[in-house]
């Protein structure tokens, strides 16, 4: 599985630079809240034919690192 920083971008110009999917305009926070929901990672993907698994996954990572403080994302 590629690194979450691979695949977790911010732009101050998309989404008000929110961490975002591969520079889409899929927000972390909405796929995390989508999972939070009850969502499996399949229904995700259904809903949002852009994103692949290991998106989901540098997602989830991406929560990991910033709930232990060793996010570091670079603008």
């Amino acid at each position: 599985m590629p690194d979450w920083r691979d695949l977790i971008t911010v732009e101050p110009d998309k989404l008000g630079g929110k961490p975002c999917v591969r520079g889409m305009r899929i927000s972390v926070a909405d796929v995390l809240e989508y999972l939070a929901s009850g969502m499996t990672i399949d229904e995700i993907l259904s809903d949002f034919p852009d994103l692949t698994r290991e998106d989901v996954l540098a997602c989830l990572a991406y929560a990991a690192a910033r709930e232990r403080g060793t996010v570091q994302l670079h603008v």
